[in-house]
């Protein structure tokens, strides 16, 4: 399946395989992309460094590791990754408020979901320290289980989150619906095996075959991911 979107309320059978939801935190149910750049860039400033706008699209929705790897490598930086994540960090929570802007279509589908008892779980790059912090907005009622970047060895965009969390919620990674906004976060739940919907945040992802586009998550509900197991 590629970008056609079934129309919400679309009739489904009554038996489904779902079996649980993965969904992503940033970027995908909470508009906190644009307040992880903004730290880098004040960060990198405080360095003495200016960051091009280009290298967005490139540290958008990975691991924390990867981003400040990137960044010092590219300004030359004279600072570690290990004293640069926690820099980011504090910059991200100097940023954020208690209560955070959800994306369109977040609350609404995690009270669908939860209404119906679908299991789920969140499944994000950030670290614990971070997740926490925005859980107070998304709502950790909603979840069973919540993976941190910080929690496994390898993150996004190796699947070992994904597989944790399947294996969390006791489902088969083929049976879970996973939905992500960075090509990150795809590349981690196809090779997990799970079936993906995207919802492309800052950069776009392209749709290919058993990948799920949607512009927002207006546009997904329980029947449309029900839909998604008989593909």
């Amino acid at each position: 399946m590629t970008s056609t979107v079934p129309a919400l309320g679309t009739p489904m059978a009554e038996s489904s395989a779902l079996q649980g939801v993965l969904l992503d935190m940033d970027g995908t149910l909470v508009d906190t992309e644009g307040f992880w750049w903004d730290a880098e860039v004040e960060v990198f400033a405080s360095l003495g460094h200016a960051l091009d706008e280009a290298w967005r699209d490139v540290v958008v929705g990975g691991p924390m590791t990867r981003s400040a790897g990137f960044l010092i490598e590219a300004t030359g930086a004279d600072i570690t990754v290990a004293e640069l994540t926690v820099l980011l960090n504090d910059g991200f929570e100097n940023r954020i408020s208690r209560t955070l802007p959800l994306m369109p279509g977040a609350a609404r589908l995690l009270a669908e979901l939860a209404g119906h008892g679908v299991p789920m779980a969140l499944v994000s790059a950030s670290h614990r320290r971070i997740i926490d912090r925005v859980l107070d907005s998304i709502g950790a009622h909603h979840f069973e289980l919540t993976v941190a970047g910080d929690e496994v060895a390898r993150t996004k965009p190796h699947p070992d989150p994904y597989l944790l969390a399947a294996r969390g919620l006791g489902a088969d990674p083929a049976r879970c619906a996973v939905i992500e906004d960075t090509a990150t976060g795809v590349a981690a739940a196809e090779a997990a095996g799970c079936r993906v919907v995207a919802v492309p945040s800052v950069a776009p992802i392209p749709a290919v075959a058993g990948r799920t586009v949607v512009p927002s998550l207006e546009h997904v509900n329980l029947p449309f991911l029900q839909g998604l197991m008989t593909l």
